[in-house]
């Protein structure tokens, strides 16, 4: 016949006290656990509570007994004696600069410092850590010579063995994604042979292949130690970069009650040739009879330096009334995985299409501008609806402009920034800032900066707003029904001048939209609704978008 013994299980009873009143409430303040299955548990219990008050400072405590009373019952006595605050360590200035890590504990002089007891444990592993920083991660920390300096306190000697070779990068082996861009592991990771090797920070490192749109780490970095060698293996995975965005807007002409269309194709190809680089082509037309080509190209590292390229041909088609082709060369200097400056020039030159142009509105001309930048991008995220978490980017121009009977300088500023605030893992808000800034004596139509559409304030025409100066705030709530799926508000507001007509005007946009992530891409339908601080400005429109966002 079986019996089950769980029926007779009894809960023991521990009572642990100290030699005078004092020190039994010092004992009871550990809230140790008073109740146990055996006495296995109980004998476990009270040598954790030693070494809790070891940590303490009573290094002089002694356990007197532990002695069952009853059945169901056990006591213990610990006498605690004198409590030790302080230890002073002396040690080899030569090994251990405490003037950097002087906020660890109290230094005494360059040869001795202080610290509470129970932050022995913790300040003699920074220690450890900072000197593996050094590239000894095999040294060997301890207290030696400990005795008494006083009631209070405690002297010992720190002796560091740092008799190992001191160890850094060999060799770096990447696994996965063999063709990985070298220039990418030296300038952007910041990762190289000869580095002193510390694996928290190359662990930190490569977190920042999270800003990289075509690489993604599959798990932690791994070390290999010989005798004589350190290998280093980063795992890593190539990423579908490539994308292709289009959209289709639709709204109805106020004037004309026709519905009109425009849209724009934009193909992006990023380390095709596993260099790095990155190739855009983007053709736009507007409702207005207006044509962009624009065409980028982007190339890092050139030669193996931190330095490199950044082309750009832009042209542009107002109906028949002017062209406009502008012309860049950019370089760029990456300082570190966020953070990104340019330096470069920049050229238009735009022709007048019209036989008349009595109010001289349209004008030949040509600039010649040098032009500084700054662009920051944030890691990206794990949502697969919205990767990237916020980008900064901004720039100036400084140059002139020159027509056949003047010539002037002229100052252009501008400035593109979102940010995603994450409410909580459904709900979050997106606050994106745009806007431009001409300044000039003079000003032709033709040079003026254009905005309005789905990339600047919803609800009115692609481009069909022309400015000397503009600011754009674009506000969405969204709110992710799945993975795959989420719903948006639009809450557009503008304000922008125009000198040659002297307008300044606040614009606002009002709408909703919604995303779906499909094999093919992510679907994106917007409807809104532009209105005027004028409500007799024709700017107003209502305008349908339907994008489409591929990776491939």
């Amino acid at each position: 016949m079986l019996f089950s013994l769980n029926g007779f299980a009894q809960n023991l009873g521990l009572k642990v006290y100290g030699k005078s009143d004092s020190e039994s409430s010092i004992i009871e303040n550990l809230n140790y656990t008073s109740f146990h299955k055996n006495y296995r548990s109980v004998k476990s219990e009270v040598d954790s509570i030693q070494n809790t008050l070891l940590k303490m400072g009573y290094i002089e405590k002694e356990l007197k007994f532990i002695k069952k009373i009853n059945d169901s019952t056990f006591e213990s006595a610990i006498h605690l004696k004198n409590k030790i605050d302080t230890i002073y360590i002396y040690h080899n200035k030569k090994e251990i600069n405490t003037s950097k890590i002087s906020h660890v504990f109290k230094i005494i002089n360059d040869t001795c410092f202080a610290v509470t007891l129970p932050n022995l444990e913790n300040t003699l592993s920074y220690i450890n850590s900072e000197n593996a920083k050094k590239g000894f991660p095999f040294a060997n920390l301890k207290l030696s010579n400990i005795v008494k300096r006083d009631s209070t306190s405690l002297k010992a000697h720190l002796i560091l063995d740092t008799s190992k070779k001191k160890r850094t990068i060999d060799h770096i082996i990447i696994k996965g994604y063999e063709k990985f861009p070298k220039s990418y592991l030296k300038h952007f990771l910041k990762i190289k042979p000869g580095q002193t090797f510390d694996l928290n920070q190359i662990k930190s490192k490569t977190e920042q292949l999270n800003n990289l749109n075509f690489a993604r780490e599959t798990k932690s970095p791994e070390v290999l130690f010989s005798k004589d060698s350190t290998s280093l293996y980063l795992y890593l995975e190539k990423t579908q970069s490539n994308t292709f965005d289009g959209f289709i807007g639709f709204g109805t002409n106020e004037d004309t009650n026709k519905l009109e269309f425009d849209g724009y194709l934009n193909l992006n190809l990023i380390n095709n040739l596993n260099f790095g680089e990155a190739f855009r082509i983007l053709y736009k037309s507007d409702e207005n009879d207006q044509r962009t080509f624009e065409t980028n190209l982007s190339l890092p590292y050139l030669f193996k330096t931190p330095i490199g390229v950044e082309l750009m041909l832009r042209l542009f088609k107002k109906d028949s009334s002017f062209t406009t082709a502008n012309q860049s060369v950019k370089l760029h200097y990456q300082i570190n995985a966020k953070n990104k400056t340019f330096a470069g020039i920049a050229s238009t030159e735009s022709n007048n299409l019209l036989s008349e142009n009595t109010a001289s509105l349209i004008s030949d001309y040509s600039t010649f501008n040098y032009t500084l930048g700054y662009e920051f991008t944030s890691s990206r995220t794990m949502n697969i609806l919205f990767p990237w978490n916020s980008k900064i980017y901004t720039d100036v121009s400084l140059g002139n402009r020159k027509t056949s009977t003047s010539q002037e300088n002229q100052t252009l500023a501008l400035l593109d920034a979102f940010k995603i605030f994450n409410l909580n893992q459904k709900n979050s808000i997106f606050l994106r800032v745009n806007g431009g800034a001409l300044i000039s004596n003079t000003y032709y139509e033709n040079e003026l900066l254009r905005f309005g559409g789905i990339n600047s304030i919803r609800g009115f025409e692609e481009n069909s707003i022309y400015a000397s100066l503009y600011g754009v705030i674009n506000n969405e709530y969204r709110f992710q029904l799945s993975n795959t799926i989420y719903i948006n508000s639009i809450i557009d507001a503008a304000y922008y001048e125009n000198k040659i007509t002297n307008i300044h005007q606040k614009l606002y946009g009002f709408g909703f939209g919604f995303g779906l992530l499909t094999k093919a891409g992510l679907f994106k339908f917007n409807y809104a609704l532009g209105k005027t601080e004028n409500e007799n400005a024709k700017l107003s429109n209502s305008k349908i978008h339907l994008s489409l966002i591929a990776n491939f």
